[in-house]
Order: structure tokens, then C-alpha cells, then sequence
């Protein structure tokens, strides 16, 4: 089951709930029982993919300068 973060507007207490997705929205009360609280955006780090997470090598050649071209020196 996700996990959502919260912040209470009222005491400044961040808490996380566990709840369905279809219930992400549903307010939440703060553990003090105040019932003025926001969903916070959560970053989320996704690793592995169809290179098994190996890092990616960037393609070779282009020039360098300000735009990219090599017209800049």
C-alpha cells in the first residue's frame, strides 16, 4: 500500500499515512487531531530499467561551446 506524507498547517507536524490510492486525496488529520493539513510531493528515485540499472554512457561527438555546435570555440 503507498505511503503519503502530510503537513499539518495548523501545528507544522509532518506525518505519513498508508491508504489506497483511490484514497490519496481523502484529507488526512494530523496525529494532534487538527484537521488543516496538506498532501506533500514525495521524490521518488527509479533505478534499473532495460540496461539492469548499468549506467548509461552519453553519445560521443558535437562540439562543445555554448550551444553545443563548436561554432563558439
Amino acid at each position: 500500500m503507498p505511503r503519503y506524507d502530510f503537513r499539518c498547517r495548523s501545528c507544522g507536524a509532518t506525518f505519513e499515512l498508508r491508504r489506497a490510492m483511490a484514497q490519496a486525496n481523502d484529507p488526512a488529520v494530523c496525529p494532534q487531531g487538527h484537521q488543516d493539513t496538506v498532501k506533500l510531493l514525495s521524490a521518488v528515485a527509479v533505478t534499473g530499467g532495460a540496461s539492469g540499472g548499468a549506467a548509461q554512457q552519453a553519445p560521443s561527438g558535437g562540439g562543445g561551446g555554448c550551444c553545443g555546435g563548436g561554432c563558439c570555440g
